[in-house]
C-alpha cells in the first residue's frame, strides 16, 4: 500500500512486473507460444441478377438413361421403343440437332434501306 492508504494501479503494474521478473528466473528460456494461423474468410459469392438459370427437371434421370444405354449397347431403336411416341420423336430430333453444326451467323450490315428514305 502506499502512503495514502489506497491501493493504486502504479503499485499493482510495480508488483505485476515484479513476478513477471520472478516467473522469468525461476524457468529457463521458455519457447514462446506459436500463434496459430487463422484461416481467410471465404468471400461470398455474388448475388445473380436477372432470371435464375433454367433447370431440366429430368437431367438426372437423362444421364442415368444415357449410362444403362451405353453400359447394355442398346440401339436408337431400341431406346425410342421405351418411349412414349411423342417422347421418341423428340429424342430422335434431339439427337439429329445435336450431330447438326449449327448455322454461322450472318454479320448485320448498317446500309439504311430505300424503305425508309423514299418519299
Amino acid at each position: 500500500m502506499n502512503p495514502s492508504g489506497k491501493y493504486d494501479f502504479r503499485q499493482f503494474q510495480e508488483e505485476l512486473a515484479a513476478l513477471d521478473r520472478q516467473a522469468a528466473e525461476s524457468t529457463p528460456a521458455a519457447k514462446a507460444p506459436v500463434p496459430v494461423p487463422v484461416p481467410a474468410p471465404v468471400p461470398a459469392a455474388p448475388k445473380r441478377r436477372g432470371r435464375p438459370p433454367k433447370v431440366d427437371p429430368l437431367a438426372g434421370a437423362k444421364v442415368e438413361f444415357e449410362a444403362l444405354r451405353v453400359r447394355h449397347g442398346l440401339t436408337v431403336a431400341d431406346v425410342v421403343s421405351w418411349f412414349p411416341a411423342e417422347e421418341g420423336i423428340a429424342y430422335l430430333q434431339a439427337l439429329i440437332a445435336a450431330s447438326e453444326p449449327k448455322p454461322r451467323r450472318r454479320r448485320k450490315t448498317d446500309a439504311p434501306t430505300d424503305e425508309a428514305g423514299s418519299e
